[in-house]
């Protein structure tokens, strides 16, 4: 079972696209159990197949805090076939990602997210064409405002790709907007690294942006690309594989964080 279940979540704490590669190298292992299903263990819920419990690398039970977010990984175990792809399991790649590098080190994973309010990619603009140029404000600039309006965050835009230094105050006013349980953050750092924008997650986090916004945000260059060039096949091919990662870590984010009534 631990054997399945590496395979299954790959090595990589922090990195489920790399995770993902490893994956699609490794043989397909036949399935081997009747019913996926949930128990309540430790206070939280467990997945269990045929009843024995799922477990991690080093031993852990495969647990997550919600009821509703344990169906939803029970029923990616449910829906496998004569052998198990682990490309078509990404919240159960993403809990395992939690408990083996997330929980113990929280601070860490905030730190690496950190880092992209340094190089965000809200803060490159194009000089031209005025196309270009529009389609990023529109998509971006409302981003911008908010996390000043809303967080204190004062950011520096550059056009092109020189590197530009952005405030320490706006870097630490946007951190101090992260958040501190080891389940949102993991999902908050797959958003950031799918995307390239700590900005774009933090505003899909407080509901700012819904999904399709914040994923057509952090594709504007190459939408606009394509639109004059057409499509690429690789890639489409590459981003297919991203959004199955940006779409599992969404849906642990508002597992996590349900909207207030």
């Amino acid at each position: 079972m631990r054997e399945l279940f590496d395979e299954v979540a790959g090595k990589s704490p922090l990195d489920p696209q790399e995770a993902a590669r490893r994956n699609s190298r490794t043989p397909l292992r036949k399935r081997f159990y009747t019913e996926a299903g949930v128990v309540e263990a430790n206070g939280g819920f467990a997945i269990a197949l045929d009843g024995k419990p799922v477990r991690t690398p080093s031993g852990h039970r495969l647990g997550v805090p919600s009821r509703e977010l344990a169906d939803l990984i029970a029923a990616e175990w449910a829906a496998q076939k004569e052998t198990l792809d682990p490309l078509s399991m990404p919240l159960t790649r993403l809990a395992n990602s939690v408990i083996e590098g997330v929980i113990d080190r929280v601070e860490a994973v905030r730190d690496d997210v950190a880092k992209y309010l340094q190089s965000d990619l809200l803060f490159y603009r194009a000089g031209h064409p005025e196309g270009l140029v529009a389609r990023e404000a529109a998509h971006w600039d409302p981003v911008l405002f908010w996390a000043a309006d809303a967080l204190g965050a004062h950011f520096i835009l550059s056009e092109g790709i020189v590197h530009v230094s952005q405030p320490e105050q706006a870097v630490e006013a946007a951190r101090s907007a992260l958040p501190e349980d080891p389940w949102s953050i993991a999902a908050l750092h797959v958003v950031t690294t799918v995307t390239g924008s700590a900005l774009l997650a933090l505003a899909l986090l407080h509901r700012v942006r819904d999904p399709d916004q914040a994923w057509a945000a952090a594709h504007v260059d190459e939408d606009w690309n394509a639109d004059q060039w057409g499509v690429d096949e690789e890639a489409a091919k590459r981003r297919a594989a991203r959004l199955v990662d940006f779409t599992a870590a969404v849906e642990l984010l508002n597992r996590m964080n349900p909207p207030q009534p």
